[in-house]
């Protein structure tokens, strides 16, 4: 039941009306929401794109041949009829390309903040996906396939994907848990959280906490830069690979046995794990450095 409709059926309505009243003369003030479903057959060139201006994006990989999408979509204007009419402007286009299908929400440019659309996709697990939005939180998972996942001013999640992984966000978090392959990943003003992940990484962040563990690190190694903020990061027990650290200002901290371990006073500590090989190479500027 919505705030609005419990108000008005209080015990005489009065206040319900006087709201309503009230609202009336307030620019945008009506509400319509409706939410579609569409089934799309899945492309045949192998890759999915969605679009979405104003708002969420979900996207979870199952073992199924075709595309299932719900667009909840949601609008305001200073009347129902309007709010109404805002609604049924805005859409989801398909268009086919050589190397798969394009996803995108429309929303009318004179309407843009005043329309909003959230999506929630079930599809084929072995689709490469590419998912971007430009104000909303864009989630990904269950995906056999390269996931690339971007938002402008959302938080970005990708979880349990076997491919290479490419997230980004300029205002937000980036999470990734449990997923097997290259990861890159980059935040402009937002910490990263890194969970039980096979394969190299490449991570950094302007300003923000990185926090990963790797269980098993790939031929390109871990690489983890922030300017401003700590870096924590835990490897597997048994690995080659050959460490450097560098901070400017605070403090390394290092639980591992590296052979030929030189600690310089400039704040740099490396090291051979093993017999060495892939490079651990972790970067900040302002905050401490721990690896264990």
């Amino acid at each position: 039941m919505s705030a609005r409709r419990g108000f008005e059926e209080g015990s005489d309505g009065r206040f319900g009306g006087f709201l309503r009243s009230l609202l009336s003369g307030i620019p945008w003030s009506e509400m319509t929401e409706r939410v579609d479903t569409e089934r799309i057959k899945a492309p045949g060139g192998g890759l999915l794109r969605v679009l979405n201006p104003n708002g969420r994006i979900e996207l979870v990989g199952e073992d199924r041949d075709d595309i299932v999408v719900e667009v909840a979509k949601r609008a305001r204007a200073e009347s129902e009829e309007e709010a109404q009419r805002l609604l049924d402007t805005i859409r989801l286009v398909e268009e086919e390309s050589a190397d798969g299908l394009v996803l995108e929400v429309v929303i009318p440019r004179r309407w843009n903040r005043h329309g909003h659309v959230n999506l929630e996709l079930r599809v084929p697990r072995a689709l490469r996906v590419e998912c971007e939005s430009v104000n909303g939180k864009v989630s990904v998972a269950g995906m056999r396939a390269a996931v690339a996942a971007r938002s402008s001013n959302g938080a970005v999640c990708v979880e349990d994907v076997t491919g290479d992984v490419h997230v980004a966000t300029a205002n937000n978090k980036v999470a990734c848990l449990g997923n097997c392959g290259r990861l890159l990943a980059r935040s402009s003003n937002g910490k990263i959280d890194i969970g039980e992940h096979s394969g190299s990484v490449d991570a950094s962040t302007s300003n923000g906490l990185i926090r990963a563990t790797v269980e098993a690190v790939g031929p390109e190694g871990v690489l983890l830069a922030t300017s401003n903020g700590r870096i924590v990061l835990e490897l597997p027990d048994v690995l080659d690979a050959e460490v450097d650290v560098r901070v400017d200002n605070g403090v390394i901290r290092s639980e591992l046995e590296l052979d030929g371990a030189t600690r310089a006073s400039d704040g740099r500590l490396r090291g051979t794990l093993g017999r060495g090989g892939a490079p651990i190479r972790l970067r900040t500027s302002n905050g401490s450095i721990s690896l264990r």
